[in-house]
């Protein structure tokens, strides 16, 4: 007999004691025991718990179109679906992250759930489930198979959206940047050497560059993720749907989601392969460690203030020492360095399971899933504070600039045209050896002025001829 604040489910393997009042059911208890993995519920990810609701609440309008649920059942499931969707019922979407069972009991977790909801919205007890069953209705015309991946996919694109917005404003920023800092000259480095004369505005020009295009290639493979294979059922074949069903669930789909969602052109592929999440995870990487390089790039040109370059000054943003006190350190450029780490080692995890997937189905969708929004989240939040808190507020330290640009034999390529090549390695060898600024050898000498040299460095930075 059951204990007092209990009610007793029956599964194939056997029966459990449910707490009287949790809304999930013997499947989804059988998997906390199975699956104490991560800590992490699939709650952790709103946009993949109103993405799953989203297709269970398209695939009851569907079932209800097509005559095989009653207008009481889908308007039910319909129902819960909406309240599942704006977080009313996390408390009861337990599963882990990483479960084992290649998301049947995420699945099923939302399907007990939305059916305990029908019952109490009905005056039935929790578990009756006479009048919607979590599989012969909320399931009805799905797997597992089909379902995971669409609400994966969609939960992707619907995350999308905050990276892509952040990721455009840092190019803005940037954008801004150049065009306040167009006229300041400084040394240009390659191999962290001094090179030739170019303006800070370029730099950021630049970044402004790379960051637009990573926006673009990722808001072309996140339209990639409104192609899913609902309606395939297991394996592709839709068996165990009825005739209507795959048409009549997209539209549904669409419109709830307020986008077209496409099936695959072919199910057996939408089935077995993830390549589109591999995709997505790639570029995000490419990205975050854009990123890395332009943090880093910060990092070196605001080193000091007085052993290092500083040619610009980041904002201070908090104290960089518990000990030494006036030190203001470069963090929100380490962050963003360590989010480029993170999102390296997540798209490991994510090539890994994406080339896992075995015959029919790959059963590793929920890590890929998992880390794919993890990595969304990342890059959303590092795009953030980069530009808020970093790129607004730099400072260029154009006394600085002009300092190390004016003390660095990198002006001699500027002049070749003006003195002739051997001229200025002479020059150059002279100012090398008497430990002197090239500028001061060349305007001793009476060749060039330095008004000349700068209206010379000035035409060559912005590519004219000189």
């Amino acid at each position: 007999m059951p204990v007092a604040n209990s009610r007793v489910e029956k599964d194939s393997l056997g029966q459990l004691e449910l707490s009287a009042d949790v809304l999930y059911g013997i499947n989804t208890h059988r998997s906390l025991a199975n699956f104490p993995l991560s800590g992490r519920s699939i709650t952790t990810w709103p946009d993949f718990i109103y993405a799953f609701a989203t297709v269970k609440q398209a695939t009851a309008l569907a079932n209800l179109e097509i005559g095989c649920l009653t207008a009481e059942q889908a308007d039910a499931i319909s129902a819960a679906c909406e309240e599942i969707k704006i977080g009313k019922h996390d408390a009861h979407l337990v599963v882990d992250m990483l479960e084992g069972s290649g998301g049947t009991s995420t699945n099923m977790n939302m399907n007990e759930v939305i059916a305990n909801i029908a019952a109490k919205s009905a005056g039935r007890a929790l578990s009756d489930y006479s009048f919607v069953h979590p599989n012969d209705h909320v399931n009805l015309g799905q797997s597992t198979n089909d379902v995971v991946p669409t609400a994966m996919k969609l939960a992707a694109y619907r995350a999308m959206a905050e990276p892509l917005h952040n990721l455009r404003k840092l190019a803005v920023a940037l954008s801004t940047k150049c065009e306040e800092y167009k006229s300041i000259f400084r040394l240009g480095r390659t191999c962290l050497q001094d090179a030739q004369p170019m303006t800070l505005g370029q730099a950021f020009g630049g970044y402004e560059a790379v960051v637009q295009r990573h926006a673009d290639h990722l808001d072309a493979i996140r339209q990639q993720l409104l192609t899913v294979p609902l309606g395939a059922t297991a394996i592709g074949t839709g068996f165990g749907s009825q005739p209507g069903y795959k048409a009549a669930v997209f539209r549904h789909l669409s419109s709830l989601f307020n986008t077209k969602v496409h099936p695959t052109s072919n199910a057996f592929d939408g089935m077995q392969n993830m390549d589109t999440c591999a995709r997505l995870s790639g570029e995000l990487r490419n990205t975050a460690n854009t990123l890395w390089k332009i943090a880093n790039d910060l990092i070196i040109l605001s080193s000091g203030p007085n052993g290092g370059i500083n040619e610009i000054t980041l904002p201070s943003v908090q104290a960089g020492s518990s000990i030494m006190p006036g030190k203001v350190n470069p963090v929100i450029p380490i962050a963003v360095c360590q989010v480029a780490l993170a999102i390296t080692g997540n798209d490991t995890a994510i090539a890994m399971g994406c080339q896992q997937g075995l015959l029919e189905i790959n059963h590793f969708e929920l890590l890929v899933c998992d880390r794919l929004l993890d990595s969304i989240r990342l890059l959303g939040g590092a795009a953030d504070i980069f530009a808020r808190r970093c790129i607004d507020g730099i400072l260029a330290n154009e006394d600085v600039s002009r300092e190390h640009l004016l003390a660095s034999s990198a002006l001699a390529t500027a002049l070749v045209p003006a003195l002739g090549y051997a001229q200025v390695s002479s020059i150059v060898r002279e100012a090398l050896a008497e430990e002197r600024p090239f500028l001061d050898v060349v305007v001793e000498q009476g060749l060039l002025t330095k008004d000349e040299i700068m209206g010379i460095v000035q035409r060559s930075a912005h590519g004219d001829s000189v």
